[in-house]
């Protein structure tokens, strides 16, 4: 609802603020008594006359406005708070009455000061006017954008009857005089006050003389308090606009779909063109210096609140975790010593410091900020509706500048983008202002919580430094005891590693399961036995192209470093997969300590009779020499016919010697072979590395 202009109200405040006060003569008496008193006087003193009346019903009129306030604030609304009624919103009701009360109370004050004033009451209050028309403004304007929302919860009220009776109830029991039957009785003053004053002060103008000494200072007044009015109008058409924008709609995609149709649809066409053509540099930007300053503000504020959620989130996430007890601090059961100490002072600081702390932090960043960014969606969505108006507003005056007029829809759409233009560039100085105050406060709590919790700490661990020996102990004896006690656990170290090497057996390689076999027989033949390395514990891949694999597991190295040049991984390949592994554990896969083997026949109660290894250890310990024995051989894949006397020929299957992997230009494509006593060059592609069949059958150490 629009504020009402002041001509309506001309009719209907006198009548209706004499109801209310309860004090004001009838208008019909008024109207008998004012042509009684014409007849009386001279014509020269009814102009005097009658601007001494319409200075009367000023003063009187706002004295009858100021009462009804009072009762409105302190009967009413204190009445209705004693009810303690949970479905009444007395905020949205009232709004900021009591700034209005406060306003109004002086500037009766200043009015009624004004009648001892003789010849000056005139330009007094002319200057009244003027000095308080911007508080006038301030507070009203705050009313009348709210009214609408009070006369809803009005309405809502008078469904409910329960609320209605009680609301009754406390009118008969407050201003039974009055006969109000509901709060808009009261609600609606200050909206016809407010409109009210240009009326009354253009009526004392029309009863001065034109050549008076305070016509010049009226006629000011008048315009100051039409404009007053104007300025509420205003406001309040952009609080409705922003109203309107600013609310986070949560749309499904259901109801996304089900809102499009082809107006909807041509216009966010219309929008994404002239975007298109901005950034093309077709059509020239609409540019606003104050405004695209004002939002480069806000979106900085936007985003250090972002980060700072993120950031505290994550501080606190760390923080517990570094106070989370370690494995050696729970397995290790240590009653005495600085142990004991240690772990007194982490479960202190876990389960005593840290929940305080986390509540801290809780109650005066983590809510303060959450609010500030709920603050920042309404601004947020009227910064974006903003740009959608301002391509709609672009193109309708091309429009309007080809054909000259545009229809109403297009006005409209105008005035709109106008309005929430208006509204950012009005509002968005003080809000960043505001926001940047709340951020500034939000951080010096941080700060204050991390430095309260610094000095928590230090004063719990200097509690327990001294109850352990050295706690009072000079500086230098207290260095002279590290360094005895690092060197004395050093010589420890080394002792247990010496003896951990004597009594630790060498490791036992386990044979390979069938399919292993198959897969380092492929690996033998596409990389050859001097690229194998053995996984010598798992590995878990925790990067792109990384490789998992269990202990035990042999692969072939491609490459000794990464693509960046890194040699503590290296590129293998696992027999399918190939991807990077940690150098570090790879060891290289040689051939096998040879040992004898006893052969143990099955009994023939199991069915069917087949050969296993047994090792059996000696009974007493013989010194034994080490021996290998070859593992693999190079043999022809393919057949090989011999095309000059630098050649020799190859059957597939012929075991050959390598003399030289490559021909005497370096070149790895030929190999220096000899077969059957005769030397010479053979194709290396042709020859293929394979285990030494043993007699007894053979497997494959991990």
């Amino acid at each position: 609802m629009e504020l009402v202009t002041c001509e309506v109200f001309a009719s209907e405040c006198p009548a209706e603020m004499a109801s209310a006060s309860g004090a004001e003569p009838d208008a019909e008496d008024a109207e008998e008594a004012e042509e009684a008193i014409y007849e009386e006087v001279l014509p020269c003193d009814r102009v005097e006359l009658s601007q001494r009346l319409a200075v009367e019903e000023l003063i009187t009129t706002e004295a009858s406005y100021v009462h009804n306030i009072q009762l409105c604030v302190s009967d009413i609304r204190a009445h209705l708070q004693k009810k303690q009624l949970p479905d009444l919103d007395l905020e949205g009701l009232f709004s900021n009455t009591d700034d209005i009360l406060h306003v109004s109370r002086r500037f009766l004050k200043g009015l009624e000061a004004t009648a001892t004033q003789g010849q000056e009451q005139l330009l007094c209050i002319s200057t009244l006017f003027h000095e308080f028309k911007e508080e006038m403004e301030t507070v009203y304007k705050i009313y009348c954008a709210s009214y609408d929302h009070a006369l809803q919860l009005v309405e809502s009220y008078r469904k409910d009857p329960r609320l209605q009776e009680e609301i009754l109830d406390t009118l008969n029991a407050t201003v039974p005089h009055t006969g109000a039957s509901d709060l808009s009785f009261f609600l609606v003053m200050p909206v016809q006050r407010v409109t009210k004053y240009p009326l009354l002060l253009g009526k004392i103008l029309e009863n001065t003389p034109a050549s008076a000494s305070a016509h010049p200072a009226l006629q000011a007044a008048v315009r100051a308090m039409a404009q007053v009015n104007a300025n509420i109008n205003e406001y309040k058409r952009r609080r409705e606009v922003a109203t309107k924008y600013n609310k986070a709609e949560h749309l499904t995609l259901r109801d996304r779909l089900a809102r499009l149709n082809t107006h909807s649809i041509a216009k966010k066409t219309t929008r994404l063109s002239r975007l298109l053509m901005h950034e093309a540099g077709i059509v020239a930007k609409t540019e606003d210096k104050e405004y695209d300053d004002l939002e480069e503000k806000f979106q900085c504020v936007v985003s250090s609140v972002v980060t700072l959620k993120e950031n505290v989130a994550s501080y606190l996430s760390n923080l517990e975790a570094f106070l989370l007890p370690t494995p050696h601090q729970r397995d290790l059961q240590m009653d005495e010593g600085p142990a004991q100490q240690y772990r007194h002072l982490a479960e202190c600081l876990q389960y005593t410091v840290f929940p305080e702390f986390k509540q801290r932090l809780d109650r005066l960043v983590c809510q303060p900020l959450s609010s500030l960014s709920d603050m920042l969606v309404g601004p947020q969505q009227l910064v974006k509706k903003r740009l959608d108006k301002l391509l709609d507003y672009e193109e309708i005056q091309e429009r309007k500048s080809e054909m000259g007029s545009v229809t109403y829809d297009e006005e409209a759409a105008m005035n709109t983008y106008l309005a929430i233009n208006d509204l950012l560039v009005a509002e968005l100085p003080q809000f960043n202002w505001v926001a940047v105050q709340l951020l500034r406060q939000i951080l010096c709590s941080f700060s204050t919580l991390q430095r309260d919790l610094a000095a928590q700490v230090l004063q719990r661990a200097d509690k327990e430094l001294e109850q352990m020996p050295h706690g009072h102990m000079p500086l230098p004896s207290f260095w002279k005891v590290v360094e005895d006690t690092l060197q004395q656990s050093y010589a420890q170290l080394r002792t247990f590693c010496q003896t951990f090497e004597t009594v630790t057996p060498s490791p036992v390689t386990q044979p390979l399961n069938p399919a292993e076999e198959r897969k380092v027989l492929s690996l033998v033949s596409k990389h050859g036995p001097d690229k194998l390395y053995q996984v010598t514990s798992n590995i878990s891949g925790s990067k792109d192209l990384d490789l998992t694999l269990l202990r035990g597991q042999i692969v072939a190295l491609l490459q000794s470093a990464d693509t960046k040049g890194n040699t503590s991984r290296w590129l293998v390949d696992a027999g399918g997969p190939r991807g990077f592994v940690p150098a570090a554990k790879l060891q290289p896969y040689s051939p096998v300590q040879s040992q004898q083997p006893q052969m143990e026949l099955l009994t023939p109660e199991s069915g069917t009779e087949r050969r296993r290894h047994s090792y059996a250890l000696p009974e007493a310990p013989k010194p034994q020499v080490a021996t290998f024995t070859p593992t693999f051989q190079v043999v022809a894949g393919f057949s090989f016919a011999a095309r000059s006397p630098q050649e020799v020929n190859l059957q597939a299957g012929q075991p050959v010697v390598v003399l030289e992997p490559h021909d005497k230009k370096g070149s790895k494509e030929w190999s220096l072979v000899e077969v059957n006593g005769q030397r010479g060059y053979v194709p290396s592609s042709y020859l293929v590395t394979v285990p030494v069949q043993e007699p007894l059958g053979w497997s494959l150490p991990v």
